[in-house]
């Protein structure tokens, strides 16, 4: 009697913490938790994967970013093994031709610069290769496992004597360190120069090892690296440098078909085109007039971001599709593409290939970046790993792809997370993300970030919208042409749109949106704050734009805001560009704005953040307040800074979205950061 009580008591509490376990709802704490599969490189043999795991900084430690960590997947194991792990950063690991050793980039206690080094997967053994003067920022093995090639900028003549009494000035773009290409010999570590007064910002060995195809821009600038690179061939033997192809814009990846015979290779269509998102193929024998190159993505609807050849005659290619990522081959005589891997199975964004497996880091809309193996000629796909298995005792909220129409017909698409106990017929407060760019686009894959509220908000019951609005990626070269010189216009009327069609179906009550991004998104919620403020409750801008007269002349990459976003200077018509500013229209505020900015962001400038806050400070009508991250660039890398944005852009959301809160307060500046959880 008493056994049969026990065995029932104990029953009993095994289906209580099977409740509990079932009944666990994600945080913003839980983000911090988060391990992302990163880097992945399949074995020339096929029966290794490598990767990087991003491990989360404990916050018992000195605040910094996460770390990064080597693992290596065996095939005939099926199970993961650490190589390199602790609290370091390992970058771009690849195979040696053998399968039996690994390369990558670290700083590690043998050199104070990051270097190449070569670890053996028997022994375990680490090994510098490298000993560049300055940080090794790429390097790619030969095909034969002879040489390496590198890149690295030169080391400028430093005046230490007169920086020590005081004369510490900088000059500001002038005398800048080339970034230049070199190859090293590794039987004798012989390192030659290849490149001379001009940036290597990519490149990629031929197959026969002869000859380099190098991404070649004239100055170590970020606008150069964006807008000015062009591909030129690198002959190994005579070190002569030919321009293969002029061209325009944006430039992506590179690669040599097996024979060399063509280079694939991913461009914008045009100046004027804002992703490095289509197809071309080089013939390797002479110089190409990029006018003349067929464009194999026209009329393609999405966006290529990678590339790769199965045989001479046929190339395999990644792209985004809307809100899916789909790998696809295709023969070059043809127009038409075979799909291998389908649209919504796993979100990606590159692959590596070695003939017969497809590997990546890849997520779906239940679970962060894990291990992905996706085999050519069965079409069998299987997640490989599962460094997050404790979401499994999660319950998330339901995500799904929505499209709808905006005023001029156009169809868009989104991402919609519902909120976690969703009854129907309940309206809900609504969270409005935006991505930046615009030429960027969300996929239907893990939403949950530092800076994406995603599940943390839908476990809050929010509706979490996320738009893919014109002049985004992912719909090819028309759809992101549509927002040229029509900055926060139609784009913007879009996510309008969007909001209202979630409204006009009873999901969202109309007086709690909310609006929230970074960069352009920043903007977008800058702009909503203000010349739309009577339609939003809460915002929420991040390193974004107050003043675009301003900004175009503080950011680093001007010449890629003129071509692919303006398309005119601001004297050309002074009165457009300021009409599209925030601050002209801080008058109209009635929204409670929060502003968060990185104090070393180069790409807009901090004093935009503070235009705004002054701005609607002095002629809004809501409260406004403005963050700054010390030491922080375009996006937030140290943990504290990240904690601190989700926490304290959750509270925003949550004070004048939920709540009975007086709308003329602020919550209070202070956080409980609560960092015992995650202890």
């Amino acid at each position: 009697m008493h056994r049969i009580k026990n065995i029932s008591i104990f029953f009993l509490a095994l289906f209580l913490l099977q409740i509990t376990a079932q009944e666990k709802v994600f945080t913003t704490h839980d983000i911090f938790r988060i391990q992302n599969v990163g880097n992945a490189a399949v074995s020339p043999d096929g029966n290794y994967a490598l990767y990087t795991l991003s491990v989360p900084r404990p916050f018992t430690e000195k605040a910094g970013s996460d770390y990064s960590n080597l693992y290596v997947y065996d095939f005939s194991k099926n199970e993961s093994e650490e190589l390199v792990t602790g609290k370091l950063n390992i970058y771009s690991p690849s195979w040696n031709v053998d399968s039996k050793s690994i390369f990558f980039r670290a700083k590690l206690e043998q050199s104070p610069k990051t270097q190449v080094y070569k670890i053996d997967l028997e022994n375990k053994e680490i090994k510098l290769v490298t000993n560049s003067e300055n940080s090794v920022s790429q390097y790619e093995l030969s095909p034969d496992g002879k040489h390496l090639l590198y890149t690295s900028e030169e080391v400028l003549p430093s005046n230490k004597e007169i920086i020590e009494k005081g004369f510490d000035q900088e000059i500001f773009e002038e005398n800048l360190a080339d970034v230049n290409l070199y190859l090293m010999t590794l039987e004798n570590n012989e390192v030659k120069q290849l490149t001379k007064d001009v940036s290597v910002f990519d490149f990629t060995w031929s197959n026969s090892g002869k000859q380099i195809a190098a991404a070649i821009a004239p100055n170590n600038l970020v606008d150069d690296s964006y807008m000015f690179k062009r591909i030129h061939l690198i002959d190994i033997e005579s070190g002569e440098i030919k321009k293969l192809v002029n061209n325009p814009g944006k430039l992506g990846e590179m690669s040599f078909s097996p024979d060399d015979s063509k280079l694939a290779f991913i461009s914008a269509a045009d100046t004027n085109d804002s992703v490095a998102g289509s197809i071309f193929i080089a013939d390797t024998k002479s110089e190409n007039n990029f006018r003349k190159l067929k464009n194999y993505s026209k009329g393609f609807r999405g966006s290529v971001t990678d590339i790769d050849w199965l045989d001479n005659s046929t190339f395999l290619f990644l792209a985004e599709e809307g809100v899916y990522t789909v790998i696809s081959k295709q023969k070059i005589d043809q127009d038409e593409r075979e799909i291998l891997l389908e649209e919504d199975k796993v979100i990606l964004s590159s692959f590596s290939f070695n003939g017969e497996k497809f590997v990546f880091a890849g997520n779906t809309k239940m679970h962060p970046n894990e291990l992905f193996v996706f085999e050519h000629n069965s079409k069998e796909l299987n997640k490989l790993t599962n460094h997050n298995s404790w979401l499994k005792d999660y319950k998330l909220a339901k995500q799904e792809k929505i499209v709808y129409y905006a005023k001029d017909g156009l169809e868009i698409e989104a991402v919609l997370i519902y909120p976690l106990n969703y009854e129907e017929g309940k309206s809900y407060p609504l969270i409005t993300y935006i991505h930046g760019g615009p030429e960027a686009a969300e996929m239907d894959g893990w939403q949950t970030s530092y800076s994406r509220w995603g599940q943390a908000a839908a476990a809050k019951d929010y509706f979490v919208f996320i738009p893919n609005y014109r002049a985004s990626a992912g719909r090819g070269y028309e759809f992101a042409l549509m927002g040229l010189g029509d900055l926060a216009g139609k784009e913007f009327e879009d996510v309008i749109d969007g909001i209202d069609f979630l409204i006009s179906k009873g999901l969202v009550d109309h007086k709690k949106v909310g609006i929230g991004g970074g960069s352009y998104g920043g903007y977008f919620s800058a702009w909503a704050a203000t010349r739309h403020s009577e339609r939003f409750a809460a915002s929420v801008c991040f390193v974004g734009i107050g003043n675009q007269i301003s900004k175009r002349n503080t950011t680093d990459i001007p010449w890629e805001d003129y071509y692919v976003h303006w398309g005119i200077w601001t004297n050309e018509n002074l009165e457009k560009v300021y009409d599209r500013s925030p601050v002209k229209w801080a008058y109209l505020n009635q929204t409670p704005l929060l502003i968060l900015h990185g104090t070393e962001d180069p790409r807009v400038h901090p004093s935009q953040s503070l235009e705004l806050y002054r701005s609607v400070k002095m002629f809004g009508n809501a409260p406004v307040r403005l963050v700054w991250y010390p030491g922080q660039g375009h996006g937030n890398s140290k943990n504290t800074a990240k904690l601190d944005y989700a926490l304290r852009t959750m509270e925003w959301f949550d004070y004048y979205l939920k709540g009975n809160n007086d709308k003329s307060t602020k919550p209070n500046t202070d956080l409980d950061y609560k960092l015992e959880i995650l202890d």
